[in-house]
């Protein structure tokens, strides 16, 4: 067991572009430096999913929960194929772990993986201080030389999250096949059709969790580039090779992933006659909203936690998702594109979902898929696959 109070824990300090100065404790990786934009996460748990979840690319995470590491780490609960994060703030590191599951302790988990953390800090001074200033830029170092003036002025010369695509860097560069479901965590019995729903999936940076779901009820799931033209698509639906689009969830600004925009606009804007089920979640859920015509913009805040409020227009039923994200698409911009809100954020009133009126074409900015957070909204993978059903036998009729 290590102890936080042992030399190995060098001193550190965080520093923010509006000139806070929290000092801490290393741990992690040493020798690192991090700049990025600094977020926070109240989740109570779930904050090895979260370290490994695309979508905080680019993003120093502050964990609300006072106690960190408590469950340790192990090989299974993690969103992708490393940590994403680029560092990493704690009130207290758990000097010892406890889960019949764990393989390894946070603390060696962050140093394996190069990723610099702080702990022994204020993090409920450091979020209320987002919360009324807004998300922004700081700096997490062990390093002794650097002036706490000579780290303000590298954090402010830093670029800000507005404006960055960074989508390449998390989604997959080829196509590929995922094929792993939800296995002992399925939360009940499916009945796949006996022929899978073949889905298309834009990998902006895929949360695994989210291929699992899919997968799980009967789809196989073809993983492709964010940049893949419409052309290349449209090949595949005039074959009948193609039952859904899925858009993923991912990083960085919405309207600065142009390629996907652009490919999502020829498949279904308006003059496009593809009627082809899609599903968008979170960056998805963005992307799709400005590919058809509607607008972004970046909160103040964000949205990152697993208590999440949101509200079905339709039926006014309740439902408690996981977020994560720094976007939102501007709700009066859906008027023009013929489309509607289905769900709303109780929080904040911002929109959490929409949906189109004339073609099978619907997104949520939510997360359904959970890990971590609650169940309540995997309904919605449910949905899809009605969609493509449906769609599937409108098909086979037309042929017959």
């Amino acid at each position: 067991m290590t102890s936080i109070d042992t030399p190995s824990y060098r001193p550190a300090r965080l520093v923010l572009e509006d000139g806070a100065i929290f000092r801490g404790r290393a741990f992690g990786a040493r020798g690192i430096t991090a700049i990025a934009e600094l977020v926070f996460n109240t989740a109570m748990c779930g904050y090895q999913e979260s370290l490994t979840d695309p979508s905080y690319q680019g993003q120093i995470l502050v964990q609300t929960f006072p106690l960190i590491g408590n469950t340790g780490v192990n090989t299974e609960d993690v969103e992708s194929a490393r940590i994403q994060v680029s560092g990493f703030v704690i009130r207290e590191l758990a000097r010892r772990h406890s889960n019949y599951r764990a393989s390894d302790d946070l603390d060696t988990y962050l140093a394996q993986n190069g990723v610099p953390a702080i702990c022994e800090v204020d993090t409920r001074a450091i979020t209320m201080r987002i919360r009324s200033r807004g998300a922004m830029r700081a700096i997490i170092t062990d390093d002794p030389a650097p002036t706490d003036a000579e780290l303000l002025a590298r954090v402010r010369a830093a670029p800000r999250m507005d404006g960055q695509n960074l989508v390449p860097t998390v989604g997959c560069a080829t196509t590929s096949t995922w094929s792993e479901d939800l296995g002992e965590w399925a939360p009940h019995d499916t009945h796949p059709n006996s022929t899978p729903y073949r889905v298309l999936a834009f990998d902006c940076g895929a949360k695994r969790n989210i291929l699992r779901n899919l997968t799980e009820r009967g789809c196989r799931v073809e993983l492709i580039p964010h940049d893949t033209p419409a052309s290349v698509i449209l090949d595949r639906v005039r074959r009948g090779e193609i039952d859904g689009l899925f858009i993923s969830n991912g990083p960085g600004d919405p309207a600065a992933v142009s390629a996907t925009i652009t490919t999502l606009r020829e498949l279904l804007g308006p003059d496009s006659p593809v009627r082809l089920p899609t599903f968008g979640i979170c960056l998805g859920h963005q992307l799709l909203a400005l590919a058809l015509g509607a607008k972004t913009y970046k909160l103040k805040f964000g949205h990152r936690g697993a208590n999440q409020p949101v509200r079905q227009s339709d039926t006014g039923r309740v439902e408690i998702t996981s977020q994560n994200h720094g976007f939102a698409v501007d709700p009066d911009s859906l008027e023009g594109i013929d489309a509607e809100a289905t769900h709303w954020h109780l929080n904040d009133r911002t929109l959490a979902g929409f949906r189109l009126k004339s073609k099978p074409v619907f997104a949520v900015q939510y997360h359904p898929e959970a890990s971590p957070g609650p169940h309540d909204s995997a309904y919605l993978f449910d949905e899809f696959v009605r969609q493509m059903e449906a769609n599937r036998a409108v098909a086979s009729a037309a042929d017959s």
